[in-house]
């Protein structure tokens, strides 16, 4: 029987490479590289380490330079979650840290409750991993493939649902509200093994969605409803508009 996890975690996974902006973890925001602002605001949830797995030494160098806790991981991990769990088992591999808390590093403005947020999922015995979800208020974004849309099984009134499914596509059909997906997971320690462990699923490899491969594998995802959508930085338009939230 699994238990409520009590020590999180939380571990961003940070690379140069990135097709529209490249360098973007070291792009100046506010006098600091988007990287460090990302894990001040990880420090600001204040529920556990914060530590940055890194893909090349320059990163880690602007993280310690910042005062943070960085690790140098493979260059060739196919996805964040696999850096991040090599990040993870090098700090920690006698397993003190019970979950597993994975923020994207495109993140700078992200709200720190967000990060506590996704963590209150996994008080439920029977739940892998968490993620978040906000109500989707653009009826554009229902049409926008780069939106990507999350299934939740949610009462009236219900903050925390049960995740059915993730799509590209509008959906659920019917009457009711629509929910945008976060990327930001929690996972239990031996669930996030797990998943890293997994080959890639067919419906993951068709929706290019990893989170289907936890589901594809019988894997648990409840989500944590926010009530906005964090701005992520992946062009140099979107780092234009961050620096400009950041002075304003």
């Amino acid at each position: 029987m699994s238990s409520t996890p009590k020590k999180p975690l939380i571990v961003i996974p940070a690379r140069m490479a990135s097709s529209r902006l490249p360098g973007k973890p070291l792009a100046d925001i506010a006098g600091a590289p988007m990287i460090v602002q990302v894990m001040r605001r990880a420090e600001e949830a204040d529920i556990g380490p914060v530590l940055v797995a890194c893909a090349e030494e320059e990163i880690a160098e602007a993280v310690r330079a910042a005062g943070g806790t960085a690790l140098l991981t493979r260059p060739d991990h196919p996805s964040g979650s696999d850096r991040v769990f090599e990040a993870a088992e090098a700090y920690d591999p006698n397993g003190a840290y019970d979950a597993v808390v994975n923020l994207q590093g495109d993140l700078p403005a992200l709200d720190p409750s967000a990060i506590k947020a996704v963590f209150q999922p996994l008080q439920n015995v029977a739940v892998d991993m968490a993620t978040l979800v906000a109500e989707i208020i653009d009826e554009e974004e229902l049409d926008d493939e780069n939106a990507v849309k999350a299934v939740v099984s949610l009462a009236n009134g219900e903050r925390i649902g049960r995740a059915l499914w993730f799509s590209r596509l509008r959906t659920p059909w019917g009457n009711g509200p629509r929910y945008h997906h976060i990327g930001l997971y929690a996972y239990r320690r031996d669930a996030l093994a797990r998943f890293v462990s997994l080959p890639p699923a067919p419906l993951e490899q068709r929706e290019r969605l990893e989170q289907l491969r936890a589901l594809e594998n019988g894997m648990r995802i409840d989500a944590a409803i926010v009530d906005t959508v964090p701005l992520g930085v992946d062009t140099p338009e979107d780092l234009a508009r961050i620096r400009r939230i950041f002075v304003s």
